[in-house]
């Protein structure tokens, strides 16, 4: 009897722009999904295979747990079989509150609290009572935040202007409020001296108040008369009214104008841990639990290994594994108390994949969605041997991918095309790394870097001197101007630090593409987002008489049925959504009077049905045009004035947000990673669009690990050595053609790919 081969079978899979296709995807291996941004391969991985596996996981609940739990819907296909449980590990930023860290995101602290307060002298209390979010944990200065609010005299004074000329910045406490009214008039001051005329008395008074013990009274001009009124100074009447009391339930203030005239500072109590120094006071082996926070996590698993007797072996030996993951995924340089917030992308993506590792379940199918986003090629190394450790333990591997290290590290590839949008949505090719190499529509495994031999030339450069934010060390460096910059370096190495802060403080009219997500909702489309709509609703509004809202299906023009959503969800109590198109409207989401109108013989939605391509021929609004036309320059040319921006893939976000800021005249444009989410093929339209952007007279620096782009740069500049306390120094400055020649990780990589 011939041996049943175990593989996840899907037929007639027809989600988004799927057409209608077949797989057969074997398990226990390392599958890659690879092809064009936005050609099907999110459609077929999440919205099919992993939506389906959720879905089938909840019915095995009783219905009332189920109706606590999320709901999907079946996704459009004929069959979907031999599914298992899946981990999803997404590209999306991590989200997460100002006090979230590596250390609850790991979900190691709670081991450390409990560690303390088991075997810490002298014993405190409870594991929760080390928590600054505890009543008794917590910094009775700051709340637990580690951070004060104090008063910043410089923002909040003006020393030449007097007090009835607005010498306090602050409106509460300026002519306009009533308390800046009583300054004036109950005497203390002269109301028209500038403030730096005061003598250091008067000074100390308006500002501080009196002496301590001392009590000052000025009369307050009532309707029944002056009445004494005791002032207080203007720097404690600000903390007691504006920062010591709840700012939303003032009225006649905000929290930004209260922090327009602040300064956030370490709490001295605390010294910015957030808590009690009770709490501080306990220590294992003379370090107390804030010190094991701050630690690099190198030096912390030193200190958990040091740590003797049953009681809190038994605890270190739980916390050990999780750090030595990250340890093991070369993250060894950061601390527990790392805010989540403020890690690069490749640092994020490499918490979120070590959450996931130390389970010991197997037979699960583990989705990652482009897991070398941000990574540098020596960490890419690590990745790999990561996903086949994953593998080992008899898992499946699903890797939505560009990284030609990780397509040919597959056991087998999936490309999906040919195109992207409605020209995708097909298997191209499906098999093994040396088939790949002769399907003329797939990937091309056999190019080697173009190395720039023609760089321009360099007359003029920005300046940064002795930065020293997070962890760069004093450095100071000149980056060319008018050219194409790369900032490269390890995960860590100082790169953001160096830009994102140092520079972009220096010259703040830089015009900054970042990773952040963009607003997406269904209700939001391209021609919304790209600031046109508008326009296109005027143009039908002046042709045909009617009422710009009657052109909009989130106003007039909306079908009264689904109300402008095109499809209708109705209530089927506890059994699984589903989502219909509206009958009514047959899913245009516009009333039959907004599609009789007519301009240029196309209603409202057959021109949202064009795309970018036929609508750079349609109109004439030069507006309309430009803004088009970037879209089509970061060869988004596919896509439809109408598509919405919940259905774009992350590549297609990334050069989304690129085209919204092509359209201002900006000098200097800074990106961090635009290669995100991009297939090769779709690299060169990028740099094409940078090159023109330089041709232009504009300045181009872009944060990059992809050696493409490094190597067709004018100007690189490598940060490193290591990550972290490793990291903060300049190591390479010059020409991509002189880094062969340099002994850095990253001109490791580009002597390996340019032979």
């Amino acid at each position: 009897m011939s041996e049943i081969k175990d593989e996840i079978i899907l037929r007639g899979l027809k989600e988004n722009n799927l057409k209608n296709i077949d797989l057969n995807i074997p398990k226990e291996k390392i599958i890659v999904f690879t092809g064009l941004s936005g050609s099907g391969k999110s459609s077929v991985v999440f919205d099919t295979l992993a939506t389906e596996s959720r879905r089938q996981m909840t019915l095995n609940y009783p219905l009332y747990v189920r109706n606590q739990m999320p709901r999907y819907e079946r996704p459009q296909a004929d069959l979907m079989q031999n599914l298992s449980p899946v981990v999803v590990v997404e590209q999306r930023p991590i989200g997460g509150n100002s006090r979230s860290t590596v250390g609850t995101f790991m979900d190691i602290h709670p081991l450390i609290r409990l560690l303390f307060s088991r075997i810490g002298k002298p014993a405190v209390g409870s594991a929760s009572d080390f928590s600054s979010q505890s009543s008794f944990g917590r910094c009775p200065q700051c709340g637990g935040f580690g951070e004060v609010i104090t008063p910043d005299l410089n923002k909040m004074i003006d020393y030449d202007k007097s007090l009835r000329d607005y010498a306090v910045k602050f409106r509460p406490l300026s002519p306009s409020g009533w308390q800046g009214r009583w300054m004036m008039t109950g005497g203390l001051f002269d109301p028209d001296k500038p403030i730096k005329d005061y003598s250091e008395e008067e000074r100390r008074l308006l500002l501080y108040g009196p002496p301590e013990g001392e009590k000052v009274f000025a009369p307050f001009h009532t309707k029944n008369g002056p009445q004494p009124h005791e002032w207080d100074g203007l720097l404690p009447r600000f903390t007691r009214l504006y920062i010591h009391r709840d700012v939303t339930k003032l009225k006649e203030v905000s929290q930004d104008d209260v922090l327009a005239v602040s300064t956030h500072a370490l709490c001295p109590t605390c010294q910015g841990s957030g808590l009690n120094p009770k709490v501080l006071e306990c220590r294992i082996n003379g370090v107390n639990i804030a010190e094991y926070d701050q630690m690099e996590l190198t030096e912390l698993l030193e200190e958990l290994k040091s740590i003797k007797g049953p009681m809190g072996e038994s605890i270190a030996i739980q916390a050990i594994p999780l750090i030595q993951q990250l340890v093991d995924m070369g993250l060894g340089y950061l601390s527990l108390s790392r805010k989540m917030g403020t890690l690069s992308g490749g640092e994020a993506q490499r918490v979120k994949i070590a959450r996931h590792l130390g389970s010991s379940l197997n037979n699960i199918t583990y989705i990652f969605d482009e897991p070398s986003a941000g990574l540098h090629p020596e960490e890419v190394d690590m990745l790999i041997q990561m996903l086949q450790s994953i593998k080992e333990q008899h898992n499946t591997v699903i890797v939505i991918e560009h990284d030609l290290s990780v397509i040919k590290a597959a056991d087998e590839i999936i490309e999906m095309g040919p195109g992207a949008g409605v020209h995708g949505g097909e298997v191209v090719y499906q098999g093994k790394l040396e088939g790949l190499h002769n399907s003329p529509a797939a990937t091309n495994l056999n190019y080697s870097l173009n190395i720039n031999k023609n760089p321009r030339d360099i007359r003029d450069h920005f300046t940064i001197k002795n930065a020293t934010h997070n962890n760069l060390k004093n450095i100071s460096v000149n980056i060319p101007k008018n050219v194409l910059v790369a900032i490269c370096g390890v995960s860590g190495s100082g790169k953001s630090s160096l830009m994102l802060e140092a520079f972009a403080e220096s010259y703040p009219e830089t015009i900054m593409v970042g990773q952040g997500s963009i607003g997406v909702s269904s209700r939001s489309t391209l021609a919304t987002y790209m600031g046109i709509m508008d326009d296109i609703r005027s143009i039908f509004s002046k042709e045909t008489g009617q009422p710009a809202g009657l052109f909009s299906f989130n106003s007039l023009g909306a079908c009264s049925v689904c109300v402008g959503k095109g499809v209708i969800t109705p209530d089927v109590a506890f059994a699984d959504p589903v989502t219909i198109p509206c009958e009514a409207c047959a899913g245009t989401r516009y009333s039959d009077e907004a599609l009789s109108h007519r301009y240029q013989d196309k209603n409202i939605v057959e021109i949202l049905g064009l795309t970018i391509d036929e609508a750079m021929t349609y109109f004439q609004m030069p507006k309309i045009i430009k803004r088009v036309s970037t879209l089509k320059d970061v060869g988004l040319g596919y896509l439809t004035l109408g598509q919405t921006t919940s259905s774009l893939s992350g590549g297609e976000i990334q050069r989304l947000k690129l085209a919204s800021h092509l359209q201002k005249e900006g000098q200097i444009y800074l990106l961090d990673e635009p290669s995100l989410g991009l297939h090769t093929k779709d690299n060169g339209k990028l740099l094409d669009v940078f090159q023109t952007l330089v041709n232009r007279g504009n300045s181009v620096i872009i944060i990059e690990h992809n050696l493409d782009f490094i190597a067709a740069s004018d100007w690189v500049i490598e940060l490193g050595p290591g990550g972290g306390k490793q990291g903060g120094h300049i190591v390479f400055e010059g020409r991509p053609e002189e880094m062969l020649h340099a002994e850095t990780w990253t001109a490791k990589w580009l002597k390996l790919t340019s032979n």
